[in-house]
């Protein structure tokens, strides 16, 4: 039995790996094997991350599945816990705790984030959903003039703002997963959200005096 972890092909990774099955839940694995993991993992040894996996990969997919309660989506954050723990390794600091509470914190941010991001969706689907009053000529106009200045706004903003913008309210994505997906520091994912939210609305103040 084989089981296939999806790895984005960072820092020289494979797109997939193949693991062993997992060990017993009970099986020992102690934190000074599991540092020693870290170690080699810093040093991008795929074998690091495939024993770890085997060591701890039903203790973290019981983490995220009692916070998501799906199994399928639990699955699929399991394996976004892996890349994270394999992409920000350097984070590491053993001051402030043992590798697996390092891994299970990791398997339950990714989770909560799941959970905020499934949560915003369910919002919009049902804002959605909502039986809206008829249409007036005058509020379709008004309407459809705040959308294009909205769009023209939007398309003023620099790409690398605009784009993130974008996906977090179009997508429902968290500043989380927008750092993950754009492989960029949370920090540098707020500080341009904020600077293109600010741009946005210095530009519709703008245009509203004008009219």
């Amino acid at each position: 039995m084989t089981c296939h972890l999806r790895l984005l092909s960072t820092g020289g990774l494979p797109t997939a790996l193949r693991y062993n099955p997992p060990v017993s839940f009970h099986a020992p694995s102690d934190a000074a094997l599991d540092a020693a993991r870290l170690a080699r993992l810093a040093q991008r040894d795929a074998a690091a991350l495939s024993e770890l996996y085997d060591a701890h990969s039903r203790l973290l997919f019981g983490v995220i599945c009692r916070i998501l309660g799906d199994r399928t989506e639990a699955e699929e954050v399991l394996q976004d816990a892996f890349v994270q723990a394999w992409t920000r390794v350097a984070t590491y600091n053993p001051a402030l705790g043992s590798p697996i509470g390092w891994l299970v914190s990791i398997a339950r941010n990714r989770a909560i984030d799941r959970l905020r991001a499934n949560a915003v969706r369910t919002r919009t689907l049902d804002a959605l959903d909502e039986p809206l009053p008829g249409p007036t000529p005058e509020g379709t106009a008004a309407t459809s003039q705040r959308q294009r200045e909205v769009r023209r706004a939007l398309e003023g903003l620099p790409a690398d703002q605009r784009e993130l913008i974008e996906q977090a309210y179009f997508l429902g994505l968290t500043q989380s997963e927008l750092a993950e997906r754009h492989h960029l520091p949370l920090g540098t994912v707020k500080t341009r959200m904020r600077a293109g939210l600010q741009a946005l609305r210095r530009q519709l103040d703008a245009r509203l005096l004008q009219v």
